[in-house]
């Protein structure tokens, strides 16, 4: 019987991982446990991969005569892939598996598989979240009530938010958060641009396709969903910025590289744009003196975007569907291929 290793972690546990592979596989399988720190320690780089929890050596320690391999964060590393002769599978239930080196896996075939789309809906509930909370001043107005403070200023015409219906709302990325959120302020009423150079327009459901500074132009609320890459980087900057009519309101639940942070400041600290809404950084956790921190109308959250308990069990039940695949001799669905 191959031995399956449940490496979780606090989010997605060796509970969850385990009871999913139960659910699928029968019959009791040999199933070992191990518990890494995150997200009550910080992930970093591990050897020569990214976002990871755990040590190498605890990794090669957990892995002796496991065939399977099931987890969020534990690293895989050409070190740890040699010190595992028996490793045939490592199933990682994240959106990417920047905690393996995939390259080095498919030298010593492994099979690395992945859980896209697992936090989909959360992230896009997030982002509807965050959205209302900078149009309407939530965040200081509770605070304020808090505090004991009822200003009634916040009522006159000048510093009322925005609402959704009747607005235009810019969608930068169009992928599985990006149609939830599509779908989602449609419903509210209002009108959704979307830009994705990967997506045929005829595809676009609750929006229309358009170039990017046209959506920039024409949205007075703008949310990123694009994935980060080399063509991406940096694609909000400050020439980008100064497209948004004024008063405008950015948010990113996506990745921090999307975005210049310190033109997104200047906007703000001008009065250029009116709010900012931030679950990403390019520093996590963000330091103290961030400037990010201490500028005016920005609502953050601590890259939490993701992070429901419906992820977590999705997740679970993605990577035990792909180990039952492999287990029966078939194909497993969500296969990373090293690039």
């Amino acid at each position: 019987m191959t031995r399956i290793l449940a490496a979780g972690d606090r989010f997605i546990t060796p509970s969850l991982l385990r009871s999913a592979l139960l659910d699928v596989l029968g019959p009791e399988p040999d199933i070992v446990d191990r518990t890494l720190l995150w997200p009550l320690e910080p992930f970093g780089p591990v050897g020569n991969v990214y976002e990871a929890s755990g040590t190498e050596d605890e990794m090669i320690e957990a892995l002796d005569g496991v065939g399977v391999c099931v987890t969020q964060m534990a690293p895989l590393t050409e070190r740890v892939l040699q010190a595992s002769p028996d490793l045939e599978l490592f199933c990682v239930a994240r959106g990417g598996p920047v905690n393996v080196d995939v390259r080095a896996a498919a030298r010593h075939g492994v099979t690395v598989t992945s859980a896209p789309g697992r936090n989909a809906a959360a992230t896009a509930e997030h982002t509807i979240g965050l959205l209302l909370a900078v149009l309407r001043s939530i965040v200081p107005t509770h605070n304020e009530l808090r505090r004991g403070e009822w200003r009634g200023d916040y009522y006159t015409y000048e510093s009322v938010g925005m609402q959704l219906d009747g607005n235009t709302v810019g969608l930068i990325g169009y992928g599985a958060v990006g149609k939830r959120v599509a779908a989602i302020v449609a419903a509210f009423g209002a009108r959704v641009l979307v830009h994705d150079p990967f997506v045929d327009a005829n595809e676009v459901v609750d929006a229309e396709s358009v170039d990017l500074d046209t959506l920039l132009a024409s949205s007075s609320i703008v949310s990123l969903h694009a994935r980060l890459s080399a063509d991406t980087e940096q694609m909000i900057s400050a020439d980008q910025i100064g497209l948004l009519p004024e008063g405008a309101v950015l948010v990113n639940c996506a990745r921090a590289g999307l975005m210049d942070y310190d033109a997104l400041c200047d906007a703000l600290d001008s009065g250029a744009l009116a709010g900012a809404g931030l679950d990403v950084f390019p520093d996590e956790p963000v330091p103290a003196q961030d400037r990010l921190l201490k500028t005016n109308n920005i609502i953050c959250t601590p890259h939490i975007g993701g992070a429901s308990r419906g992820t977590a069990e999705k997740a679970a039940r993605i990577v035990a569907k792909d180990v039952e695949l492999f287990l029966a001799g078939s194909t497993p669905l969500h296969i990373v291929s090293p690039n």
